[in-house]
């Protein structure tokens, strides 16, 4: 156990190995190509390749083949075993020296009526504008639904107002906003914090007050749609419909019964359920 510990701490001690790791951990349960990894950092492609292959090589990431990529994604069960080993060796488990291993019992606080939800895209669009929205009107009594976004400033994109509009939403609520809105000290406690596309997932962020269970609903961004006029309002049409099926499995779970291990649990399978696509508009 002691060789294997420190084999694995040796690995993350290096900035870099440390940072392709905490990367495909804010992106789980997806894998990424190295490609990827290497233009998401800024590493060139060969020392992607090196740091990827120690991180492997030491059991924290995995790797798998599709076709003729590699893809890597975080091991989730080595990273607790690292966090267990430390708290147990160095503490001998005591709670009063360490902190456990993660928030223990329910995701939520019994008292709260309704949970905080914020959905982070970079731009505050689309896709965050569309969870938001229909979260709003599926669970209002349930929930609270926030989106914004990582970049400095953003719109409304007209096409995902018009979908919107023709599915009777109402739009009086909407407008773009900066993830500062949601981080000082008057902002509310978030339950639930959701990314919807892949850059805002790979960008790190301050923790979060209360420790909200969080998720990695990455999908392709409709505003990058080409084609005609019907092409583009279809991809929007596929969006809002991928998220609305998402949104439904998540209002469909129980709260009141689920442990954070477990709700976490439902929340990626959710994130891994294909999402259908049309070819008609």
């Amino acid at each position: 156990m002691e060789i294997e510990l420190a084999h694995r701490l040796s690995t993350l001690s290096h900035p870099k190995r440390l940072a392709v790791f905490r990367l495909l951990m804010r992106r789980c349960p997806d894998v990424l190509p190295a490609g990827e990894i290497a233009q998401v950092l800024a590493l060139k492609p060969s020392t992607a390749s090196v740091y990827l292959g120690a991180l492997t090589q030491a059991g924290l990431i995995s790797q798998q083949r599709k076709g003729t990529q590699l893809l890597y994604g975080v091991n989730l069960a080595a990273a607790q075993h690292v966090i267990a080993d430390l708290f147990l060796d160095c503490c001998r488990g005591r709670a009063d020296l360490c902190p456990p291993l993660q928030p223990t019992g329910k995701a939520t606080a019994p008292a709260k009526t309704k949970l905080n939800i914020l959905f982070v895209c970079t731009g505050n669009s689309a896709r965050s504008i569309f969870a938001e929205t229909i979260l709003r009107d599926m669970g209002g009594d349930r929930f609270n639904a926030y989106s914004a976004g990582t970049a400095h400033r953003s719109a409304l994109n007209p096409i995902a107002v018009e979908v919107l509009k023709s599915k009777g939403h109402d739009l009086s609520h909407l407008r773009s906003k900066n993830i500062g809105t949601f981080q000082g000290p008057d902002a509310p406690v978030m339950d639930f914090i959701f990314t919807v596309c892949d850059r805002a997932a790979n960008e790190e962020c301050p923790p979060w007050p209360g420790q909200p269970v969080s998720g990695h609903w990455g999908m392709a961004d409709p505003v990058k749609a080409t084609g005609t006029q019907a092409e583009k309002y279809l991809a929007f049409q596929q969006t809002y419909g991928a998220l609305h099926n998402r949104l439904a499995a998540f209002t469909a779970l129980d709260f009141d019964l689920l442990d954070r291990s477990s709700l976490q649990t439902r929340i990626d399978m959710i994130a891994k359920t294909p999402i259908k696509r049309t070819t008609k508009p």
